[in-house]
């Protein structure tokens, strides 16, 4: 790759160091898109004795940019973002791997295309490590931080996308069991 090409694509994928999430960090202050892509690039790494026949490489690489379009869109919660909004960061993605030569344009290309998908183990596991990060970073944060609705999404969201598996299912629910635990304390606090 040219060097300037390569520079270039990494001064848009910077943007994720500077666009913040709708989660707080346990340190009372936003993540970053950059931080919980770390994250979940570490947790997909985590899973490889879970899942020995899925290539935790490939989760690892879909972890790492299944954000890009937001170094472009910025965040948009899962509770407000709507299908316009995903094709506009679908058009986003699209337009930086276009700044990509072959072969990582094909390569990342269809990449997002087996993530939307969600039909191999290796895309199945990305997209429930996704909404588990979110999950676990908002048990982590202050429960001040969480929003009205985020008492029932801590006990609802990516319980589907954790069904493929029992191992996931487990996960989920001791997720889940945090956030009990945690709005417990709160209340009793109160």
């Amino acid at each position: 790759m040219e060097d300037r090409t390569l520079l270039d694509f990494l001064a848009q994928a910077e943007k994720l160091k500077c666009n913040t999430r709708h989660s707080w960090t346990s340190s009372d202050r936003h993540e970053s898109v950059a931080e919980h892509s770390w994250r979940l690039v570490l947790m997909a790494y985590l899973m490889k004795d879970e899942f020995p026949d899925t290539d935790i490489a490939k989760v690892m690489l879909m972890c790492a940019v299944h954000d890009l379009g937001e170094a472009v869109t910025g965040d948009i919660p899962a509770f407000e973002k709507t299908k316009a909004d995903e094709k506009v960061e679908e058009k986003a993605v699209a337009g930086l791997f276009d700044t990509l030569p072959e072969p990582y344009h094909a390569e990342l290309t269809q990449l997002f295309a087996e993530m939307e998908e969600r039909k191999t183990p290796e895309a199945k596991l990305y997209k429930a490590l996704d909404k588990l990060e979110a999950l676990i970073q908002h048990n982590e944060a202050k429960i001040a931080t969480w929003l009205p609705l985020e008492y029932d999404l801590q006990m609802t969201y990516g319980s589907k996308e954790c069904s493929f598996c029992t191992y996931m299912e487990h996960l989920r629910e001791t997720v889940r069991e945090d956030s009990r635990v945690k709005i417990r304390k709160e209340s009793e606090q109160q």
